[in-house]
């Protein structure tokens, strides 16, 4: 390790430590909110009541609008609702609740095109056996997608790891910040290389290992 990137380390350990921390909220809330809006949003369309659709309607505005929002003005948009929900717009926490939006957006479109490929055999199977709608979802739907839902969620979690590079703005910190403040600004490139380097070898171990565990759930092997 050079002299310069020993200087930097704690600040590099301190923002590889907030990224985690944006990460591991945005990622939860994905699998926690996401996951059930884009079930929603699939079973709607096949539920033919008035209460359904328009639940559907506003559930489906809400991702295309989150979705097509440019990122960083969306960060800046919800700095008061950031603040009268958490008492602060600034800091790593209050960083995470834009990601986590963005991320909830995200997932439930995923989700939803994941479902949408479930065999019809599959739903018709349900039918006939009586199946309830917790058993139809959790026995037959999310069992038939799994390998889907995990590629999928892979792919959200690498795209919020590029969101949160940008999160700076609201002091949220992160690997991002750190290449940007102490690499880039301070013409220190090594540093930036070098933080940038980490970044990727995070998203190619992500990616790995939402292959790997994604292949090893798929039920055609």
């Amino acid at each position: 390790m050079t002299e310069k990137l020993t200087y930097y380390f704690p600040e590099l350990l301190k923002a590889l430590s907030e990224s985690g921390i944006m990460l591991l909220i945005s990622t939860t809330t994905a699998v926690l909110i996401g996951l059930p809006v884009g079930t929603f949003i699939y079973l709607a369309g096949l539920n033919t009541s008035k209460k359904s659709r328009l639940l559907s309607v506003v559930l489906n505005a809400f991702v295309d609008i989150v979705r097509s929002f440019p990122f960083l003005l969306l960060v800046v948009a919800l700095i008061p609702f950031t603040r009268s929900i958490l008492g602060t717009a600034f800091g790593t926490y209050a960083a995470s609740f834009p990601l986590s939006i963005v991320s909830i957006a995200l997932y439930a479109r995923l989700v939803e095109q994941v479902l949408l490929e479930v065999p019809a055999e599959t739903i018709e199977l349900a039918k006939a056996l009586g199946s309830t709608k917790s058993q139809f979802i959790f026995r037959f739907l999310y069992v038939e997608a799994r390998s889907g839902l995990v590629l999928t969620l892979t792919s959200v979690v690498i795209s919020l790891v590029s969101y949160s590079t940008v999160m700076g703005v609201v002091g949220g910190g992160g690997i991002g910040d750190f290449a940007m403040r102490y690499g880039y600004q301070r013409y220190e490139y090594e540093v930036m290389y070098t933080a940038i380097m980490l970044m990727i070898l995070f998203v190619s171990t992500i990616q790995f290992l939402g292959s790997r565990v994604a292949k090893k759930i798929d039920k055609k092997h």
